[in-house]
């Protein structure tokens, strides 16, 4: 069977045309060599597909007729990725989220109100300096 079939069928990509295109990309590996669409997978055969920043290994345990569904993808294939590779994925989101150079693009919504309430509330030394005004002076009124 072939690879781009192959990671269709076991569901690591929704439709057979994007496993085409992350094979021919080159996010496809057997046996630690990259692969072609078209290259055949046999079983025991380690492969490793990079999707979602992730590396996934697998050994190849059996070919599928077709389309597999979730439940029975474990018959076709042993997964061996670290949990590492998850692990490492969490803090890039983390990262992702907090992130924002300086001086790059428009503040968010967020952005301005945190800046605002900055500006606007004044500290505690600002208070003690401010002169009130006094309702006891005497103006003439025309």
């Amino acid at each position: 069977m072939r690879i781009d079939k192959f990671l269709w069928s076991t569901r690591y990509f929704k439709t057979r045309n994007i496993a085409t295109t992350a094979c021919k990309k080159g996010h496809a590996k057997i046996n630690g060599l990259t692969a072609k669409p078209g290259r055949e997978v046999f079983p025991m055969d380690q492969i490793v597909v990079r999707k979602n920043q992730i590396d996934y290994k697998f050994t190849v345990l059996d070919i599928p007729p077709s389309r597999v569904g979730a439940k029975l993808v474990d018959i076709y294939r042993k997964d061996t990725t670290p949990k590492e590779a998850f692990e490492h994925n969490e803090l890039l989101q983390y990262s992702k989220d907090y992130y924002r150079k300086k001086g790059i693009g428009r503040p968010t919504k967020k952005d301005r109100r945190d800046i605002d309430d900055y500006l606007e509330t004044p500290s505690k030394n600002d208070e003690s300096k401010t002169v009130k005004p006094d309702n006891n002076s005497k103006e003439v009124e025309d």
